[in-house]
């Protein structure tokens, strides 16, 4: 079990590695260097179950990043999130869904941070629209960006930046009502552009296909802003499908090492109704019963009775 203490400072925000295809060279070196870690002490992450994973890292107020771009969305730790009753939460999310309509409905948010927002192919986040239409189950304040705002956050965040610049926004509003983005002045070339403040979430929640025993990291196929919020994290929870005994190189791979990574869950499909590459589809009749389920308090207070039961 996680045993709640810091990581070390030294071993935070470290590094990420991509593989491709000329590349498998440097997931040797850093199996290595992960092996050495252990060997010698240094933290590496912490293998839990989820109920314990969300219990010791998830608290009343934080501010919570579950990541996964369409992809290894982690829908089953947001619903042990529900589960174990967190509220006042700020939710950040790259285009928030169907995980988040569940979160909102349940009453765990108090503000979302995000950049588009909906039920992909289907339609509306209607527990989303509810509260804030009308603060059902209760108030939701919103700060929206733009995709590549919100991506470049992270990377400030990640990298120990107190911010990021871009091409972007302009011609928006965005920025007259948000406090996270400031028109500035390239000072070598004049040019206006566009800052946004680094994002720096409590916790980083993320699903994967792989891990290792020392808890070292293995996702692939579209991994979306994954790596850069447990990078970003002061914590972050990884659940993965399977834990192994040692991670196989794999062309295209991202590895987040265990000293970056606070806790490890096993989860075999804790990405569904999204699909995790390798492991299964995703599930498009889910998303299309959502629909009818988020658009009704009733119908989704007894979605909600049956999914805190469980």
């Amino acid at each position: 079990m996680y045993n709640g203490k810091p990581r070390a400072a030294s071993y935070r925000k470290s590094m990420f590695i991509i593989i491709d295809a000329h590349g498998v060279w440097f997931l040797g070196w850093l199996l290595n260097e992960c092996s050495y870690s252990a060997q010698t002490g240094s933290r590496m992450a912490e293998l839990v179950s989820l109920a314990e994973g969300v219990a010791e890292l998830v608290h009343d107020g934080d501010a919570v990043a579950l990541e996964g771009f369409t992809h290894l969305i982690p829908v089953a730790a947001g619903q042990e999130i529900i589960r174990q009753g967190r509220r006042d939460l700020t939710l950040i999310r790259m285009t928030p869904d169907i995980v988040y309509d569940q979160l909102i409905g349940a009453g765990c948010a108090a503000r979302l941070v995000f950049s588009w927002g909906g039920n992909p192919g289907v339609g509306s986040l209607h527990r989303f629209r509810d509260a804030v239409e009308n603060a059902w189950p209760r108030p939701i304040e919103i700060e929206e960006h733009s995709h590549a705002g919100m991506a470049n956050r992270y990377v400030a965040g990640a990298s120990g930046l107190p911010f990021a610049v871009l091409r972007g926004y302009v011609g928006t509003d965005i920025a007259k009502h948000t406090k996270t983005v400031a028109t500035v002045t390239c000072p070598f070339t004049g040019e206006a552009l566009t800052a946004v403040a680094a994002l720096n979430p409590d916790v980083a929640v993320i699903h994967a296909q792989r891990a290792d025993r020392r808890g070292n990291v293995q996702l692939w196929g579209i991994t979306g802003v994954q790596k850069e919020a447990v990078l970003a994290a002061a914590r972050s929870l990884v659940t993965v499908e399977e834990v192994v005994d040692e991670l196989e190189p794999r062309p295209g791979a991202v590895v987040l090492p265990g000293w970056v990574v606070t806790a490890v869950a096993h989860v075999p499909r804790g990405a569904h109704p999204s699909y995790a590459q390798g492991y299964y589809d995703r599930d498009n009749d889910y998303y299309q019963s959502w629909d009818p389920i988020s658009r009704d308090r009733e119908t989704f207070g007894r979605w909600l009775d049956e999914v805190t039961a469980a």
